[in-house]
């Protein structure tokens, strides 16, 4: 009796403690959803319409986006720091692949904000020009928008698709959850690349119905795994979490 009772205690901590990093990580998966999609449409003003950086123009609108955007930006990179200290038991090389993948797209990210909020301050600060002034305000505006659309097609783009790999492999190995999802994820990485590739040489627009259809898989993937890690956790039956 007394010899088993230190033993269950100490199931019982590590548990506790893989279950923490479950619900973090479930909680940075489901802020990236409800960060990114609204700053989507929030920032729209500023992508669809060439003559924003001259004309009238709902700032506070846009600020909203990119504040959003970076929400989902710092939620990127708090996924892959939950789940080192569990996953890097399975890979430690794989593990940290994928906190490195995370914080690659997070500053791709970051650099798509910047832009915008570049566009903002020169919009405000340069009110009111004319001439070859606003003609050079256009053309400065124009370029500022194309590397946010840059930065959205290699950051939100291409590096969920090598994310799905690391983490997805990283899951089916230690099976700290149901196989399913992490086969979602093998599934929507090869899609979002072809579509990521054909977008890159000109073949395809981001916001094509192909676009649309080739992301659905890994929306599904990073959905599932994020609801999952925060209701229920790692599996406890899993060697990952009993060594962690």
């Amino acid at each position: 009796m007394t010899s088993t009772l230190p033993t269950a205690s100490a199931a019982h901590a590590r548990t506790d403690r893989t279950r923490n990093h479950a619900r973090a990580a479930g909680a940075f998966y489901l802020i990236t959803f409800v960060a990114s999609i609204p700053a989507l449409l929030l920032i729209a003003p500023v992508l669809d319409h060439a003559d924003y950086i001259t004309g009238a123009g709902d700032d506070t609108r846009v600020l909203w986006g990119c504040l959003l955007d970076l929400i989902s930006a710092l939620a990127c990179i708090g996924t892959a720091v939950a789940v080192f200290p569990v996953v890097k038991r399975t890979s430690e090389a794989l593990a940290l692949g994928f906190v490195t993948a995370r914080l690659v797209e997070a500053a791709v990210i970051l650099i798509g904000v910047v832009s915008l909020l570049s566009v903002i301050t020169l919009r405000q600060d340069l009110t009111g020009a004319t001439g070859q002034d606003a003609a050079a305000l256009f053309t400065t505006g124009k370029a500022l928008v194309a590397v946010r659309d840059w930065t959205f097609l290699l950051g939100p783009g291409f590096m969920p698709c090598f994310n799905a790999l690391l983490f997805g492999t990283l899951l089916y190995r230690s099976r700290l959850v149901p196989r399913l999802i992490p086969v979602l994820g093998f599934i929507g990485a090869p899609l979002l690349l072809t579509s990521g590739i054909a977008t890159f040489f000109g073949h395809n627009d981001q916001l094509s119905a192909w676009s649309f259809l080739a992301t659905l898989p890994i929306a599904a993937w990073e959905l599932a795994v994020g609801i999952y890690l925060l209701v229920k956790g790692f599996r406890p039956a899993a060697p990952a979490a009993g060594q962690a």
